[in-house]
């Protein structure tokens, strides 16, 4: 069995497949903070008495904090069961909820009012360049797709004066909607930006 988590947003999300890929339980709850408190609750009530044989993580764009807390609790869960950990863009998560077009942009909110966003195609699903960190009217001139995905698609639409926002969070239960390539990456970190906090000189 295949379990999923994303936890880059202000939601919190996990989901269980078995050995073909077919989901067989989520969860799925906006929490906007404390992931570190609710994502193992979840993932124990979730699991019941399975061991899952990979886990997949979603491995940002996204909140720094939230990222963090999804990577190291999986690379916990990885090793305590000796399982392979693999990685998957939240960005393409989203995309993947919207498979049925032709081509999707993500987009989820960064740091000082600018954007993730990222263009994807959809038949089969995969990136049309790299994400980029933007803001609004920046974003609107570099994305074209009609249907955008995400909790910055509104953001972006009104942005754009065009198009149609499906406001909603990564949602775990969408992995297996993602080709292979794309829930194979490093379990490392895709913060999408780099931190605010700069080191101190020496």
């Amino acid at each position: 069995m295949i379990l999923a988590i994303d936890t880059s947003t202000a939601a919190c999300s996990t989901a269980l497949f078995g050995v073909n890929g077919q989901l067989v339980e989520r969860r799925h709850e906006v929490i906007g903070r404390g992931h570190a408190e609710k994502l193992v609750p979840m993932v124990e009530e979730l699991l019941g008495d399975h061991v899952p044989t990979q886990i997949i993580v979603g491995v940002g764009p996204g909140s720094f904090t939230g990222i963090r807390v999804g990577i190291a609790a999986s690379q916990g869960l990885s090793i305590g069961w000796s399982v392979p950990l693999y990685g998957m863009s939240s960005l393409a998560l989203l995309a993947a909820a919207a498979v049925g077009t032709d081509k999707v942009a993500a987009a989820m909110q960064g740091g000082h009012g600018e954007l993730f966003v990222q263009q994807f195609t959809c038949k089969p699903l995969a990136p049309v360049a790299d994400h980029q960190s933007l803001a609004p009217p920046a974003a609107a001139r570099v994305i074209d797709a009609a249907t955008v995905v995400g909790p910055g698609a509104q953001t972006l639409v009104d942005a754009r004066h065009t198009g149609e926002a499906w406001d909603q969070y990564p949602d775990a239960a969408n992995t297996m909607h993602l080709p292979k390539p794309l829930r194979s990456l490093a379990p490392k970190p895709l913060y999408g930006r780099p931190p605010d906090a700069k080191p101190k000189a020496a």
